[in-house]
């Protein structure tokens, strides 16, 4: 899968907690929208920090919900060999 956006996505991964517990389409969805820099339901601080580190080497970090409520997380590694799909229990 390719998505286009503000920066690579490296290797993408998702937990097997993850897998089974998240609705596929929301999951596709939600990294549209983190490789687009929007970055779901931060907190301002992380908010402030994802765009200060889209063109730096910093991690990025976005929070979701899928269509049943649950949260999860992408995290996009510093060196942006990898973004990976997770469930805050899986950290």
């Amino acid at each position: 899968m390719k998505l286009n956006g503000k920066f690579a996505l490296g290797r993408m991964v998702i937990t097997p907690n993850a897998l089974e517990n998240l609705n596929p389409t929301d999951v596709y969805d939600s990294l549209q929208r983190h490789v687009s820099g929007d970055w779901g339901d931060v907190c301002d601080e992380d908010m402030v920090e994802n765009d200060f580190a889209l063109d730096k080497t910093l991690r990025l970090f976005s929070v979701y919900h899928d269509r049943n409520k649950k949260k999860f997380w992408i995290i996009t590694e510093a060196d942006r060999s990898a973004t990976t799909v997770l469930l805050p229990e899986d950290y």
